[in-house]
């Protein structure tokens, strides 16, 4: 969609997080089901043409929340030769992010659906995006490979460990969204530690 609505260059960054925050507000104050572009302007005193400037869409916005830290930086603090139990804390940063988040936010943007998401989560000319969690993961995963911490059969790759994990954390969260008994910490560790187990 084509942004419009640009407000002045040294406002940028105010307009930006002012729309972010009125979302929270709005989010935290009336649920997720308040949360439509007109009414996050009204909260933020902000044009519709501003937010798309900004936004393509309530799916963009909602994704500055949860696409709005870089992994490449995190710190860990397992040691590489546990690598199931890096790979796990690297993932805890989201899951727990989700989860103060709360269900109803996640469930209502953790969809299949979500083109926004699926492009984050994706790959991008057979690369994961920079910053993202799975290029952080296949990373960790090549400095173990290269230790010798991990082994992998012919024909298998840490690209391709990294997907799988990825996918298996989307589906620990879809359950944790869909069944409210789901503790998505503890079954998140324990799915990626028997994933990896094979290959250390």
């Amino acid at each position: 969609m084509k942004r419009s609505g640009r407000p002045r260059k040294e406002d940028d960054n105010g307009s930006r997080n002012k729309l972010i925050n009125a979302a929270a507000r709005l989010i935290a104050n009336e649920g997720i089901d308040s949360l439509t572009v007109r009414s996050v302007c009204n909260e933020a005193g902000l044009s519709v043409g501003t937010f798309y400037y900004f936004f393509e869409d309530k799916n963009d916005l909602m994704m500055s929340f949860i696409g709005g830290m870089s992994f490449s930086d995190a710190e860990l603090t397992a040691p590489l030769r546990d690598i199931a139990g890096r790979i796990t804390e690297l993932y805890m940063l989201l899951i727990r992010r989700y989860m103060n988040f709360g269900r109803d936010f996640v469930r209502s943007f953790y969809t299949p659906s979500n083109k926004i998401l699926s492009a984050y989560m994706g790959k991008h000319n057979g690369r994961f995006a920079p910053g993202t969690i799975m290029e952080r993961s296949e990373q960790e995963l090549n400095n173990a490979l290269s230790e010798g911490i991990i082994t992998l059969p012919e024909g298998r790759t840490t690209h391709r460990l990294a997907a799988n994990i990825c996918s298996i954390v989307k589906g620990c969260v879809f359950e944790w969204c869909a069944d409210e008994t789901v503790e998505l910490e503890d079954i998140t560790k324990e799915i990626i530690r028997d994933y990896l187990f094979r290959y250390v």
